[in-house]
């Protein structure tokens, strides 16, 4: 079947003839072309007559002037492609030698849309570049062509062609209510995208709560595991203990009970009923004495706050408030110095926290250190422990939830 368009193999734009080609080649720069089946698409509009070559550009006709219904008329228009050269292109081969000391220079675009464009914040290269590029077609087809070539090295170089191939007819501008109609579409298009992006980061710092949340409530547990394990081993333990004072007993009164008869001259007990007379070896247990961890270290300092503070409970719960934002701060962020520095001299410091004897203990149990002539408290970013942080935050949440925290 002989071919009823040629194909831009660059950008995929069927054209009608070979005349269509070179224009297109002068505009784009695109030279890959080949013949196909393929017919050019041609709606007309019912409503002014208007012929569109693509849905795209029939969508916009729609958007422009309200118009919805078109006729296809691609099959009457459809005729074999003729691909001899027009007259003037040999002659213009020929004259290659002298097109290559011709004049370069910029071409003419539409001014009306390159003001809309400049006034978007575009550089005027990338504007006329665009609306070069895009065949002075409209505005969206400009800042489409704008975003498709985004990483293009030149896209900010000022585009240059030939005096003799000077853009030959620009399209009309668009009209003021057209004009407008598509920078409110645009906008509404940035907005919505704007608002989408929000949302996506609302949501990545929910995941982000969510997750320390977990971390927080993970590390709780297993303190509490480790607890319960050293209970349970310090009762096993004490049954041990007893056990083996129980058999030393009852071996001192068998003991005991063969001497008596010996003295009263009674023979012995049969040696079936008789119970071992060798003293049992008292082996001694030892629990290992255990340091005491940084967590059983700030529990008791949280402890010895509440009871010295005891009068005062809403003191204490302020307190135990602002040393759990001091630790959060400082887990959820713990690149930022600003969260790891405490001035000792600031007046909502000194009040919430310095005032109470052990505040400033439980921060150093924590990893913060004085500097400063004991001025600042600072907590060195190599020395931040988040594990020990979030067992700070857990104790500090369990203080404050607990109404007889410190009483027994």
């Amino acid at each position: 079947m002989a071919g009823v368009s040629l194909q831009c193999g660059d950008c995929g734009a069927l054209l009608k003839s070979v005349e269509e080609a070179q224009e297109h080649a002068e505009l784009t720069s695109h030279s890959n072309f080949a013949e196909s089946t393929e017919p050019v698409l041609n709606l007309v509009c019912t409503t002014c007559s208007k012929p569109c070559r693509t849905k795209t550009e029939s969508d916009l006709h729609t958007k422009r002037t309200g118009h919805t219904e078109f006729v296809d008329k691609t099959s009457e228009t459809a005729k074999p492609i003729s691909l001899e050269v027009p007259k003037g292109g040999s002659e213009s081969q020929e004259g290659g030698t002298s097109d290559q000391n011709e004049e370069l220079v910029v071409p003419e675009v539409d001014k009306k849309l390159l003001e809309e464009l400049e006034s978007m914040g575009f550089s005027t290269a990338r504007a006329t570049r665009a609306l070069h590029f895009s065949g002075n077609a409209s505005l969206e087809a400009a800042v489409t062509w704008i975003e498709n070539h985004e990483n293009t090295p030149d896209i900010d170089e000022m585009p240059l062609v030939s005096a003799a191939s000077k853009a030959k007819a620009s399209k009309p501008s668009l009209t003021p209510e057209e004009t407008n109609a598509i920078l409110k579409e645009l906008r509404e298009k940035a907005r919505k995208k704007k608002e989408e992006e929000e949302k996506r980061m609302e949501r990545e710092r929910e995941k982000e709560r969510i997750r320390v949340g977990k971390e927080l409530l993970e590390a709780k547990r297993i303190e509490e595991d480790n607890e319960r394990k050293r209970l349970l081993a310090l009762r096993k333990a004490e049954k041990e203990e007893e056990r083996r004072a129980r058999e030393k007993i009852k071996q001192k009164l068998e003991e005991d009970k063969a001497e008596r008869r010996r003295k009263l001259g009674l023979p012995p007990d049969e040696p079936s009923t008789a119970k071992p007379s060798t003293v049992v070896e008292e082996k001694k247990s030892f629990l290992p004495i255990r340091p005491a961890t940084k967590t059983e270290q700030m529990r008791e300092c949280l402890r010895s706050l509440k009871q010295n503070h005891k009068e005062d409970d809403a003191r204490v719960k302020k307190a135990f408030q602002t040393l759990l934002t001091y630790v959060g701060n400082v887990a959820r962020n713990p690149d930022e110095e600003k969260f790891r520095k405490i001035r000792l001299s600031n007046a909502a410091f000194q009040e919430r926290v310095g005032a109470l004897k052990g505040g400033i203990e439980f921060l150093q149990i924590c990893g913060f250190e004085k500097i400063d002539g004991g001025e600042v408290l600072f907590l060195p970013r190599d020395k931040v422990e988040i594990a020990v942080l979030n067992s700070a935050g857990s104790e500090l949440d369990s203080a404050i939830k607990n109404p007889f925290f410190g009483v027994l």
